[in-house]
């Protein structure tokens, strides 16, 4: 399973210093394609006392994936500023613990959202507004912080950082390649030949939607974690924004691939509107957003690829990834688009 607690056990009970640990169970929380997330809860112990244990899946993976250090390292440093984060515990990278370096933080009560929101949560227009400017406003609040400031300066290279990107998950597709698919190839060809200069650096979460956080059981509006911060790194801030907008279906939408419908419920901001949102807490120039839209189609795509591959594998431990082949043509098909017509 990846996280035995037999092994789990007296290992946390001597890293975190407390005997209590000493026997645990352990459960994998059946949500994300990537990362392994498992709920750790001392025997006798009630759900307050559990903890979140994070570690790459088991099996064959790309060798830039799934990095806990750099995880655990963007998870510490942005602890102190406006952006809600689970508090981390422990970092282990004796890969002869558990097979895979990993590491432990705080468990944030909140509401996860993957296709609907629970019953009786966000139920009236104003609520879900909230929900959505709440997600913004909290990618803003990651945007400006300052990386020198807590200690993250050289936590990636922003220069040159989107050309990059498209060579990497160009790559990424090809190492993933399940088969010819001509179009997918011509996307990012045309994406490497018109990439725009960056206004800005900040630090970029990588993969910012609505399913990597928990929302606040009270407040709807109110996020109380950002989650999956595996592929987080020093870049142009408008990746994220542009890949928020693969995940922001609009009502009347049909988007074969996207994971969640929830924007497409009466209240939810367009993504006009949390563009002009993000742009007035930012400043920022969104006149290229439409490369940064196209780019994150394509970089969705190869994802979709991967997780294929790695399902091929047996790597992705019991997760349910029947139909993600199928949406890998038509997330190019709307790259295409966003390049040709416009990214709102």
């Amino acid at each position: 399973m990846g996280a035995d607690p037999t092994v789990v056990g007296p290992y946390l009970a001597g890293a975190l210093g407390d005997e209590r640990w000493r026997s645990v169970t352990v459960e994998l929380i059946a949500a994300g394609m990537s990362n392994l997330t498992y709920v750790v809860t001392p025997d006798g112990g009630s759900p307050d006392d559990a903890v979140i244990l994070r570690r790459p899946p088991t099996g064959a993976v790309l060798a830039t994936a799934h990095d806990m250090a750099r995880e655990h390292r963007v998870i510490s440093a942005l602890g102190p500023t406006p952006v809600p984060v689970p508090r981390t515990l422990h970092l282990c990278t004796d890969e002869s613990v558990l097979g895979a370096p990993f590491y432990v933080m705080e468990r944030v009560e909140g509401i996860h959202v993957v296709r609907e929101f629970p019953p009786g949560y966000a139920d009236e227009p104003a609520q879900r507004r909230a929900v959505g400017e709440g997600l913004i406003d909290v990618l803003a609040d990651l945007h400006t912080v300052d990386y020198d400031a807590v200690g993250l300066s050289e936590f990636g290279r922003p220069e040159g950082f989107a050309a990059r990107q498209v060579r990497r998950w160009t790559k990424q597709w090809e190492a993933t390649r399940d088969r010819d698919r001509p179009a997918l190839d011509a996307l990012g060809a045309r994406l490497a030949r018109s990439v725009p200069v960056a206004q800005r650096s900040s630090v970029v979460h990588g993969d910012y939607r609505l399913d990597n956080c928990l929302l606040d059981p009270a407040t709807p509006g109110r996020i109380r974690a950002v989650l999956d911060w595996e592929m987080s790194t020093l870049g142009d801030p408008l990746t994220d924004l542009g890949m928020m907008f693969v995940y922001w279906p609009e009502a009347g939408e049909e988007r074969a691939t996207t994971l969640s419908p929830v924007t497409t419920l009466p209240g939810f901001p367009t993504r006009r509107e949390i563009a002009e949102r993000y742009a007035d807490r930012t400043g920022a120039d969104l006149s290229h957003l439409h490369w940064y839209v196209g780019f994150a189609f394509f970089k969705f795509a190869a994802i979709m690829a991967g997780i294929v591959a790695r399902s091929a594998a047996g790597a992705m431990a019991g997760k349910d990834t029947s139909g993600y082949g199928e949406r890998i043509d038509p997330c190019v098909e709307l790259g295409r688009a966003a390049l040709d017509d416009g990214a709102i």
